[in-house]
């Protein structure tokens, strides 16, 4: 049986998850979350747990519990405490800075490259070379910064570009460095 799907998400006080049928709608402080999942899988809300079944134990019903239980866990972590990803600008007149609700970067271009905030999604630019995303939906933050980051991809010679702060760049030695053993 899915270890992952048997264990139950604790609802912490503040945030409400409303269910019907397939549809689980949670509602926290930092924002309400809706999600429709397949018929198939049980979703109970009881004693300020999530529990969630399947039917039988055939192969899609198995990978569908696991995957149930870690969106709805995935969903109430947003409402509460948000997702960020954070995001470093490497090159030399590379950077970036916050005008209204855009993101005005300047990445070596003959012009500025233009983003705009959604509904969903929070830019902050604590630093010119440093950007954070943010927001309650795991999936909208990880593509919204992926957006961010394929303007300008870190090059391997000298790891210009836009990168995730966590990622590493494996570097490359030039044409200089080709003839030596």
């Amino acid at each position: 049986m899915s270890r992952i799907g048997r264990k139950p998400i604790a609802v912490p006080a503040g945030v409400d998850v409303k269910i019907d049928g397939s549809t689980v709608t949670v509602k926290g402080p930092k924002g309400t979350l809706t999600q429709t999942f397949r018929p198939e899988i049980g979703i109970k809300f009881e004693n300020s747990e999530i529990l969630v079944t399947r039917p039988n134990d055939e192969k899609m019903e198995k990978s569908l519990h696991g995957l149930t239980r870690t969106l709805i866990a995935n969903m109430v972590h947003g409402v509460t405490e948000e997702f960020k990803k954070e995001l470093e600008i490497n090159g030399v007149g590379y950077r970036a800075a916050k005008q209204g609700k855009q993101l005005v970067m300047t990445l070596g271009f003959s012009h500025q490259v233009f983003m705009e905030d959604t509904a969903d999604v929070t830019i902050d630019v604590p630093a010119p070379n440093k950007i954070i995303v943010h927001g309650p939906d795991k999936q909208k933050v990880g593509q919204f910064a992926a957006e961010i980051r394929e303007k300008r991809p870190p090059e391997p010679y000298k790891g210009k570009g836009i990168k995730y702060v966590d990622e590493v760049i494996i570097r490359k030695e030039g044409k200089a460095g080709k003839g030596k053993k």
